[in-house]
C-alpha cells in the first residue's frame, strides 16, 4: 500500500513535531500525548477518567515487552502494518470474555486510540491502516510506542500505564516487576472486563504464557535511544 503523499503533508501540519525526511532522534521532552477520542467517550459519557503521562525513558521495559508479546510480536518488524497477522486474523479468535482479535498492531492501536473510533467496524479499518503506516514512518517505533502506553485503556476509565500502574499495583509504572507487566498487558483486549489486581484463571493463564515470550521478542526499535 501507498501512501497518498497529500495525506503525509495534511498529518505533519496537523502535528508540528513530526519532521519530514528520514527518522532523527525524538526528543521525549517535547511530546506529550493528549486527550483524544476513546478518552473524550469517556468523559462524555460522565466517567470518571484517570490519567498520568509518563514519558517511555520512566517506564519499565518489562511493560514495553509485555505489550510487544501480547500485542504485537512484529513490532520491530513490520512498517506499521503486520500483513501476515491480519491475514491470520481471518479466523477472528474471541476469548472467554467476548475479546477479539484483529490483528491490529500497535500503531494501528495507536491510531485508533488517537484519531478514530472504536468497536469493530469494516469502515475504520481502510483509515486506521494508512493512519498506521504514516504513524510509523514519520513518528518511528519509539514514540509510537511512548504513545501507546500513555493512551492505552488498562482498565474502565483507566488510561496510560502510569495511572494503571498507580490503581492496581501502588506504585510507579517505571518500578513494574514482569509478572506485573503481563498482568496489564494481559488485560488490553478487554479492559473494562478484565482486572490485573484481580485477576481470573484466564487472565491470569494468559499473563504467563506473556510473561514466557517476553524474553523472546525483539524490542530493541523501542527500547533503544
Amino acid at each position: 500500500i501507498c501512501v497518498d503523499t497529500n495525506f503525509i503533508n495534511w498529518f505533519r501540519a496537523r502535528w508540528p513535531e513530526s519532521h519530514p525526511g528520514p527518522p532523527r532522534p525524538w526528543r521525549e521532552r517535547r511530546h506529550r500525548p493528549s486527550r483524544r477520542t476513546l478518552m473524550a467517550t469517556r468523559v462524555l459519557g460522565f466517567e470518571r477518567v484517570e490519567r498520568a503521562y509518563k514519558p517511555l525513558r520512566r517506564i519499565s521495559p518489562n511493560l514495553v515487552r509485555a505489550v510487544i508479546a501480547a500485542e504485537d510480536g512484529r513490532f520491530c518488524d513490520h512498517h506499521g502494518v503486520d500483513w501476515k497477522a491480519m491475514h491470520a486474523a481471518v479466523s477472528n479468535v474471541v476469548d472467554e470474555d467476548g475479546a477479539t482479535h484483529g490483528g491490529s498492531t500497535l500503531s494501528m492501536q495507536t491510531a485508533k486510540n488517537i484519531f478514530l473510533w472504536h468497536g469493530f467496524s469494516y469502515i475504520r479499518k481502510p483509515i486506521e491502516i494508512p493512519l498506521a503506516l504514516t504513524l510509523d514512518t514519520i513518528w518511528g517505533k519509539r514514540r509510537v510506542m511512548d504513545t501507546y502506553l500513555n493512551v492505552a485503556e488498562f482498565g474502565r476509565g483507566v488510561f496510560g500505564a502510569e495511572a494503571a500502574s498507580r490503581r492496581y499495583f501502588r506504585k510507579s509504572a517505571a518500578n513494574l516487576s514482569a509478572r506485573e507487566a503481563a498482568l496489564l498487558a494481559a488485560v488490553l483486549p478487554s479492559p473494562r472486563r478484565r482486572n490485573p489486581a484481580h485477576a481470573t484463571a484466564f487472565v491470569s493463564n494468559y499473563a504467563s504464557s506473556i510473561e514466557r515470550r517476553m524474553g523472546d521478542v525483539d524490542s530493541g526499535c523501542a527500547l533503544k535511544r
